[in-house]
């Protein structure tokens, strides 16, 4: 009997999957209250409108920079010392946030949204760290249950924002900082739950039923995408997806905030969208196991294009925009779970580590690109121009599907 089905590994597995959920409902929670307010914060610590989209960058671009270096402490130590740092980062990162809206100070608010990526970061290891001791007929399900347990957080933190705001009125703070006290006190019982429940370690344990010892540095990612084209598509075809969705949901705060839409509504817009991204996820886990991973990932794309051509029709609409946010999550939803089983699936145990920091990292660098483009082409093309422009990263994904189906036909 293969390892990862032994009665033992079986239960174990069963114990990782439900810390992972408890953790990730909390990271969920202070991911939720940091996005729904940032862009909102960025334009008002910047004076401009063209900056909103910085806080998603730099958020992003931040969980691309410590992707690579969680992914070496995993190899090195394990997930649990990897999660619970990673989220330890997040939890300084509100009280930066805090202190750079107080003085006030737009690099230093940038270095905090950067540094706030390490929750975003810690979340999209949690999602590998399912799958270490999953059985291969249940990587898309138990990874799909840890995406979709940061639902209750994720959704319930946007809503967090008035509330917040009176706490932090009442404790006399700046305009919008009040939601950060909420991702403190959440992110601060994430590194209490991986820190003291996480035991044994998935991937060290996983490692140890099949007789790995080597621990791979993180560069060695690269070399295995070179050589395997399934795990370049996989990576590629993650990365672009959340590009796409960054782009447009990024801005959405500021569209509809700038047409009148108070912060309630904003969050509420918010929150349906971010249900959207992981209420459905054991669904799109359970699909992509019974389905196969392609199928589900390209669900996935032609749900991202329906949203974009709702957003670029219907920009003019609130109804048609929380529309528009709800097929966004879900077809980011569908691409990232059937694209990451099928990383897991195409590269072995002793290789994972390093090759999973290496697409959270490009997927966090994609995303941060997307989030920096995504201000100015708001400036320039509207809400609807956007929508539009996003559509090319959807084609280039289903083009490379494509491409790889007819050279399969070729070779049959």
């Amino acid at each position: 009997m293969p390892p990862e089905m032994q009665p033992d590994t079986q239960r174990q597995q069963r114990r990782v999957v439900w810390v992972l959920v408890a953790a990730q409902i909390m990271g969920g929670l202070g991911i939720g209250a940091t996005v729904s307010v940032g862009a909102l914060l960025a334009a008002q610590v910047s004076g401009s409108d063209a900056w909103s989209g910085m806080a998603s960058t730099m958020s992003t671009l931040g969980a691309a920079i410590l992707a690579l270096p969680l992914a070496r402490y995993a190899a090195a130590r394990g997930r649990r010392v990897a999660l619970a740092t990673g989220s330890a980062l997040a939890a300084s990162s509100a009280v930066l946030l805090i202190v750079a809206a107080a003085v006030p100070s737009f690099p230093l608010l940038l270095l905090a949204f950067a540094l706030a990526g390490a929750g975003a970061a810690t979340n999209l290891q949690a999602r590998f760290a399912a799958t270490d001791l999953a059985s291969p007929r249940h990587r898309g399900r138990d990874l799909s249950l840890v995406v979709w347990s940061t639902t209750i957080g994720s959704v319930l933190g946007p809503n967090l924002i008035e509330p917040g705001e009176a706490i932090g009125s009442a404790l006399g703070m700046p305009t919008l900082t009040g939601p950060f006290l909420f991702a403190l006190g959440a992110q601060i019982i994430t590194v209490l739950v991986y820190a003291v429940f996480l035991r044994p370690d998935p991937l060290l344990t996983a490692r140890e039923a099949l007789g790995v010892t080597t621990k791979e540095p993180p560069r060695l990612g690269f070399s295995t995408l070179r050589v395997n084209p399934t795990a370049r598509f996989a990576v590629a075809a993650v990365s672009l997806s959340h590009a796409t969705m960054v782009a447009l949901m990024a801005m959405t705060p500021v569209h509809l905030y700038g047409h009148g839409a108070s912060l309630a509504i904003v969050g509420f817009t918010i929150s349906l969208h971010v249900a959207g991204m992981f209420a459905l996820s054991p669904v799109f886990g359970w699909l992509s196991d019974r389905l196969g991973r392609l199928p589900v990932l390209l669900g996935g794309q032609a749900l991202l294009l329906a949203a974009l051509v709702t957003a670029w029709l219907g920009s003019e609409s609130a109804p048609l925009v929380v529309v528009s946010l709800v097929l966004l999550g879900l077809g980011w939803s569908a691409s990232t779970i059937s694209g990451s089983a099928m990383l897991v699936d195409a590269v072995p145990v002793g290789d994972r580590p390093g090759v999973q920091g290496v697409s959270d990292l490009l997927m966090n660098l994609a995303g941060a690109a997307g989030g920096a483009l995504a201000g100015p082409v708001l400036i320039m093309l509207g809400y609807s121009g956007l929508g539009a422009a996003a559509m090319l990263l959807v084609a280039v994904v289903l083009g490379w599907a494509i491409l790889r189906s007819s050279k399969r036909v070729v070779a049959a």
